[in-house]
Parts: C-alpha cells; sequence; structure tokens
C-alpha cells in the first residue's frame, strides 16, 4: 500500500511539473515570439517554389523576406517572370517592373569534329574534375569540355551534351545562372532571351594559335565590327563579342564572318545538335 502511495505521489508531482512547465514555455512562446510580416508567406506563396538560387538568393524563402525587408525587388524571381513580377508588386504595393528573362547560352561551337584534342579522356564524367588534367582533353583552353557538369546542375533540365558540346533548349531555360556558376571554363553567359545573334567562340587567343587547335575558332579578324552598325560587336582580347543593348539583330555580322560562328537564331546552333524541330546546317 505504501508502494502503490509513493508511485501515486511521484505521478502527481511530474503532472504538476508538466503542466508549470507547459505554461511557462507557452508564456514564453509569446514573449519571445518573432513576429513575421505577413506579406512573406504571401509572396512566398506566389513565387515559382523551384528555389534554383537565380535571384541571388538561398531559396524562394530568402528572397520572399529580401523583398519585404526592400534589399529585392519584386522582380527579382527570373524564374517567374512578368506575372509573378505582377503579383508580388501587387502585394508589396509598388507598380510592377517588366522582368527581362533571359537565357543561357553555350559560347563555343568547337564540336568534336572541329575542335582538336590533345589526350584521351576516361575519368569521371565531370568538367570541373577534367580541368585539373591540364585543362581537358580539348587544346582550346576556353573551349566546352562537354562532359555535362552544366547539365548535372540545371534545375530544369534544359542542357544536354552532344557531339561534344553542351546545348540549352532555350524554351526550358528559365536563366537562374545555375549553368554559369558550374562551368569552370566560363564560357555559358545568360543573354537576353529575344536575342537572335550570339559568337560562338570564347577563345582569347591570337588567330594563328586558335585556328592550330580549333576549325571555327574566332580569329579575331575584326570584320563583323567594321560592318556593325550600331557598333554592338567589338573584338577584344582576340574574341567577338556582342553588347545586346546595342543589337539591332540586323545580322549584317553574320553574313561578314568567315568562321561561320556568329549564329542567327534562336536555336543552339551547334553541328550534330537539332533543338526545337529544327535542322541544322554545319558551319562552312
Amino acid at each position: 500500500m505504501e508502494n502503490l502511495t509513493n508511485i501515486l505521489f511521484a505521478l502527481m508531482w511530474f503532472a504538476i511539473l508538466g503542466g508549470a512547465l507547459g505554461l511557462a514555455l507557452a508564456f514564453a512562446s509569446k514573449v519571445f515570439a518573432v513576429k513575421v510580416d505577413e506579406r512573406i508567406p504571401e509572396i512566398q506563396d506566389k513565387l515559382p517554389g523551384a528555389n534554383c538560387g537565380g535571384c541571388g538568393y538561398a531559396g524562394c524563402a530568402a528572397l520572399a523576406e529580401a523583398i519585404v525587408k526592400g534589399e529585392a525587388k519584386p522582380s527579382a524571381c527570373v524564374v517567374g517572370g512578368e506575372t509573378v513580377a505582377d503579383s508580388v508588386a501587387e502585394i508589396m504595393g509598388v507598380k510592377a517592373e517588366k522582368p527581362v528573362r533571359m537565357r543561357a547560352q553555350v559560347m563555343c561551337s568547337g564540336t568534336a569534329e572541329f575542335a582538336k584534342k590533345k589526350y584521351i579522356y576516361e575519368g569521371a564524367a565531370d568538367c570541373l574534375a577534367a580541368t585539373k588534367l591540364g585543362g581537358g582533353n580539348k587544346l582550346c583552353p576556353n573551349g566546352c569540355i562537354g562532359l555535362g557538369t552544366c547539365a548535372h546542375i540545371c534545375p530544369f533540365g534544359a542542357i544536354k551534351v552532344e557531339n561534344g558540346v553542351s546545348a540549352v533548349d532555350y524554351e526550358i531555360c528559365q536563366g537562374c545562372g545555375k549553368c554559369v556558376e558550374a562551368c569552370p571554363k566560363h564560357i555559358i553567359k545568360l543573354i537576353p532571351y529575344d536575342s537572335k545573334h550570339w559568337v560562338g567562340c570564347m577563345s582569347v587567343d591570337k588567330g594563328a594559335v586558335t585556328r592550330s587547335y580549333c576549325e571555327v575558332g574566332c580569329i579575331s579578324c575584326r570584320l563583323c565590327e567594321k560592318t556593325c552598325e550600331s557598333g554592338a560587336i567589338h573584338v577584344n582580347d582576340f574574341v567577338a563579342s556582342i553588347d545586346y543593348s546595342k543589337c539591332t539583330q540586323c545580322g549584317k555580322c553574320v553574313e561578314k564572318c568567315p568562321r561561320k560562328i556568329i549564329w542567327s537564331d534562336k536555336s543552339q546552333r551547334v553541328v550534330g545538335i537539332t533543338l526545337n524541330n529544327e535542322i541544322l546546317e554545319e558551319p562552312k
């Protein structure tokens, strides 16, 4: 009988102690509660939830908080586009800014039949690993390694490797920029989605050197630069590049390029790759 009394007494004290601790925690949760701006969950609900990091923040939740704090614009989500920008701007009570849709572009035309190799690589299927072996197996120090690190990291499955070069499906690409950060050669760029032209080379060597390791590399002849009436294309460090803020998309640089590496449409113009049901032609 005495043992039963002791047990009941202990249970009573545990119940009292548990209730007291519960009340204390409830009181503390109210006193020390961090108030969350109700707009944060509203904005997060409007964001696509891809958590791709293209906005520069860790994820959609972090972006929503940054927008409310005024650290990011309502149009900061590169994946959501105009629809999301309008919704977020409405929640914030500001005028919506039209976001500029971007797309990833692999600035290399050095496919298997045009880019020369210095050795046969049989290591891990990772571009970063390959660069540690003499910069990769291609002679061109700025050519696409073609092992698909960009394709593996793309959260939308917009990149494939064909014929030794990565290719972007523009319709799927959301312009998040993850591939840009992942490329060890730094040859993937974000350009405006509606741009019709791009230079398929990132070689920074003199023309004679570029010719020695790639049959279609830019030889810095400057014919494109001389023919551009809007001053949108220039040759710097022996390679041509386009200033899309000035480009009128006239296509004259495409016609003048003797190496045929300035492409003129919205498909991935790489030999051996066909995207968007378009048959591509070989550079001559």
